[in-house]
C-alpha cells in the first residue's frame, strides 16, 4: 500500500547555523548639513533613538538606499554566502521595512519564519550622509527586541550545529529571555559580546550566561577587556577562558587571536582595502562558524573569519558582495 502525506516520517535536516538576535534595516540618505543641524543631530555621531523620533527623521530624509543590517542576521547572511545553512529568528513589523528585511535575508538562502508583528515599526538605522562622507546615524529598534521566548521554533533550534546568539539582544527583557530560551535548548552556543558598554552594564549577568551555555565567545579587544574587568588583555584571556571552550578575540588591523582546545593561535589580518568597517565581526564569526562545522581547526576557522572580514570591509554596508572571494564558490 502507497505511504499517505501523514505516515511519512518528518525529515530532520541539520542547520549548521541558527543565529538569534536583531532584525535592523540600514536606510542610506545623502543629506545637505543643514538638514542635519535642523533635526537636531551632531554631525558624525550615532545615537539610539524612540520610533516616533525616527518616524520624524525619516520623512526628513531625502530619497534613500535600504540595506538590510543587524548583527545575528549579517553572521546568518555570511554562514549561507560560505555555502552553509543558516536560519535567522528576529523580529520585523508588518510594514515597507520589514518586507525590505525579510525579502533580503531569504533572497541569499537564510531561512527565516517568525510571523511579522501587526503594529509597531522594523528596527532601522537612519544613515544621513553628510557632503563630506561623514554619516550621522539614528537608530530605533522598534519591534526588534520584542522577540519573545513564545516566537521561538524550540526543533528549529534544537537541529543547528551551532547557535548563534547576539550580545546586543541583552538590554531589551524580552530579547534576554529569548537569548537564554534559546541556549537552553541548543546543542553548542556561540555568543558575541557586541559592545564594552553591554558589557559593562550587565557585566555580572553576562558572566553567568557565558558560564552556563556559551560554547564559542566572540569578542573584539576592548569587550574582552570589559569583560575581564582589567586593562591587561593577557589577564583578561586567562580569565575569561575558563567560561567557554573557545574564546576568539578580534583586533582589527592586528588579526586575531584563539584560546581553544586547539591550543593558542594567533591569526594575521587578511589583507583589506577598508572602506567602511560595519559588519567586520559579523562576517568574522559567519568565516570561524563554518570553519567549525566543516571540521577545520582553530587556526584555518580564524583564517577563514578574517578573510570574510576582510571582503566586507571592502564595501559599503554590512552585507558581503557574493561575487568575491571567500564568498564566490567556483
Amino acid at each position: 500500500m502507497a505511504e499517505t502525506e501523514a505516515d511519512v516520517p518528518p525529515v530532520n535536516v541539520a542547520i549548521d547555523v541558527v543565529a538569534v538576535g536583531n532584525a535592523i534595516v540600514d536606510v542610506l540618505a545623502p543629506t545637505p548639513d543643514e538638514v542635519i543641524s535642523d533635526q537636531g543631530l551632531v554631525k558624525g555621531t550615532m545615537r539610539l533613538v524612540e520610533s516616533d523620533e525616527a518616524e520624524r527623521l525619516y520623512a526628513a530624509m531625502g530619497p534613500g538606499t535600504e540595506m538590510s543590517g543587524g548583527g545575528a542576521a549579517n553572521t546568518a547572511v555570511g554562514v549561507a554566502l560560505l555555502g552553509g545553512s543558516a536560519h535567522f529568528v528576529g523580529k520585523v513589523a508588518d510594514d515597507q521595512l520589514g518586507k525590505v528585511f525579510t525579502h533580503d535575508i531569504r533572497a541569499v538562502g537564510v531561512g527565516f519564519d517568525v510571523p511579522p508583528a501587526p503594529h509597531g515599526s522594523t528596527g532601522r538605522c537612519l544613515v544621513m550622509v553628510s557632503p563630506d562622507a561623514q554619516r550621522t546615524m539614528s537608530t530605533s529598534l522598534g519591534v526588534a527586541g520584542d522577540l519573545a521566548p513564545k516566537d521561538l521554533d524550540e526543533e528549529l533550534l534544537k537541529s543547528a550545529s551551532w547557535v548563534f546568539l547576539e550580545g546586543y539582544f541583552w538590554d531589551p527583557p524580552a530579547a534576554r529571555a529569548s537569548l537564554i530560551a534559546s541556549a537552553q535548548v541548543a546543542s553548542a552556543v556561540a555568543f558575541s559580546l557586541s559592545d564594552p558598554l553591554l558589557v559593562g552594564r550587565h557585566h555580572q549577568d553576562l558572566w553567568a550566561f557565558c558560564d552556563a551555555y556559551v560554547d564559542l565567545l566572540f569578542g573584539n579587544e576592548d569587550e574582552v577587556l570589559a569583560l575581564g574587568q582589567t586593562d591587561d588583555l593577557a589577564e583578561a584571556i586567562a580569565k575569561v577562558r575558563s567560561l567557554c571552550e573557545t574564546l576568539v578575540v578580534t583586533r582589527s588591523e592586528k588579526g586575531s587571536m584563539v584560546a581553544s582546545s586547539d591550543g593558542d593561535v594567533e591569526v594575521p589580518a587578511a589583507p583589506a582595502q577598508v572602506v567602511d568597517t560595519t559588519g567586520a565581526g559579523d562576517l568574522y564569526a559567519a568565516g570561524f562558524l563554518i570553519g567549525r562545522c566543516r571540521g577545520l581547526d582553530a587556526r584555518r576557522c580564524a583564517e577563514l573569519g578574517g578573510q570574510a572580514a576582510a571582503a566586507v570591509i571592502a564595501r559599503l554596508g554590512a552585507r558581503p558582495d557574493p561575487s568575491v572571494p571567500p564568498f564566490s564558490r567556483q
